[in-house]
């Protein structure tokens, strides 16, 4: 009988306990966009120097290194130069940032769930993204680079926006509205290719390196890899968006960079090819640390928001549920030594006959 009671609570104590599941509440839509804002806008603030520089670096030719860029900067504006800007740059994070990271997010809660997908799969949703979140901010994209670009020209034509909203609506009063539009196509193609190699790259490398490293180390070395390809892709676009959105309109009513492909013909007709990379070093310091602060703080930000909206699992096949099953019969040591040390509790108790 002893026997029989001991094998009895080693089976009872290895079976499965049922798993209490509580009530699945959806995740709100806006969670995804508001993660995604604050991720892009913490990042940011790391790097706006870097695309201080940059700008400057692509409308002057190249002419001059990074360091005398800057001292020319400090020198003539203030240390308050190198963050021209800024609340241009914020608001563009406040909503390309926003767009792009949550509809991406979006895009893989309602395709996939909580289930990996494939590398295509992954590239095409940033793409997609990337492309829709920059067609809706390119207004504010035209009046952040001309409040960075505004230094570098003599007093008398500066445009001299005091804030992201003063640009907004003395571009709608001075200029139209379609200078809202200003760069609109590179704008786009780069934001595709940029979300793409960026956000999605970013997902394809993190699971190419999960094997070999986790936590802080994989989210660091997957952004650098995204951000390393995407901006040695993207910084020849770059430089023509630029030239196209600072412009202005030539005496006889034209402007000189009408199109992204006559845009970068021009500048490689008049400056060189080497001009399109002009500024590489800050463009990959900015395109690269903004990567790597964005996609930590969107780690950390998703942690919040799975611990307030929790997602779904995926429901388990019928060939995990039996292996699991399976798993929760079998002895394993501990549950033998647990059982056996409850039952000799029980023999000293006297709940059970003692054995000779």
């Amino acid at each position: 009988h002893a026997d029989s009671a001991m094998s009895t609570k080693i089976r009872s104590s290895t079976a499965q306990e049922p798993i209490s599941k509580s009530p699945h509440h959806e995740r709100p839509k806006w969670v995804g966009f508001v993660t995604g804002a604050s991720a892009a806008l913490s990042g940011w603030m790391f790097v706006h120097p870097f695309d201080v520089l940059k700008v400057r670096r692509q409308l002057s030719g190249g002419q001059g290194s990074l360091l005398s860029l800057a001292q020319q900067i400090v020198r003539t504006q203030g240390p308050t130069g190198l963050y021209a800007g800024l609340s241009a740059a914020a608001a563009r994070q406040l909503t390309y940032g926003s767009f792009r990271l949550g509809i991406y997010s979006t895009l893989h809660d309602v395709l996939f769930g909580s289930s990996d997908c494939s590398v295509i799969q992954k590239l095409s949703m940033g793409c997609f993204a990337g492309g829709v979140a920059a067609f809706l901010s390119n207004p504010v994209e035209v009046t952040l680079v001309r409040m960075q670009a505004d230094g570098r020209l003599p007093a008398a034509e500066r445009r001299n926006y005091s804030n992201i909203f003063s640009g907004l609506y003395r571009i709608a009063i001075e200029d139209g509205f379609q200078a809202y539009m200003a760069g609109a196509t590179p704008t786009v193609v780069r934001a595709m290719v940029v979300n793409m190699l960026q956000v999605g790259g970013y997902d394809v490398a993190k699971t190419s390196y999960q094997p070999y490293i986790s936590g802080v180390p994989l989210h660091i070395c997957a952004a650098l890899t995204s951000g390393f390809f995407y901006s040695v892709v993207t910084l020849p676009i770059d430089t023509a968006k630029t030239r196209m959105q600072n412009q202005k309109p030539l005496p006889d009513g034209t402007i000189m960079y009408p199109s992204l492909t006559r845009t970068i013909s021009k500048i490689a007709s008049t400056d060189g090819p080497l001009s399109l990379i002009n500024g590489f070093g800050p463009y990959f310091t900015r395109c690269g640390g903004h990567t790597v602060f964005m996609f930590l703080f969107m780690e950390q930000y998703k942690k919040l928001a799975d611990k307030y909206y929790p997602k779904e699992q995926p429901a388990q096949s019928p060939k995990e549920k039996e292996l699991r099953r399976h798993r929760s019969n079998t002895f394993s040591p501990a549950s033998v030594a647990v059982a056996v040390s409850e039952h000799s509790g029980a023999e000293k108790s006297g709940a059970l006959p003692l054995r000779d």
